[in-house]
């Protein structure tokens, strides 16, 4: 389950606040705390958004985070960054 959300007063490249999914809980929030474990950089638009998890032991594959963020991107057009 994916939670989807910005980053309060941080700017993406395309000028608006930069998105966020966060990953882990099943219920809806309205504000979280976390640890940033990977990028979905799209590779046709400059808005790419990033992977949190509530803490940094926390780990998921490429595979866990694509099947979380597919309800809003699309395979094949994106790349998971990593540390």
């Amino acid at each position: 389950m994916a939670n989807y959300g910005y980053v309060p007063a941080t700017l993406a490249p395309d000028g608006e606040e930069l998105d966020a999914y966060y990953l882990g809980p099943s219920e809806p929030m309205t504000s979280a705390h976390g640890t940033c474990i990977a990028i979905v950089h799209r590779l046709h638009d400059d808005d790419d958004k990033l992977v949190v998890v509530p803490g940094p032991a926390t780990t998921l594959d490429d595979a866990a985070i694509a099947a979380a963020v597919e309800f809003q991107e699309t395979a094949g057009h994106y790349t998971v960054i990593r540390h």
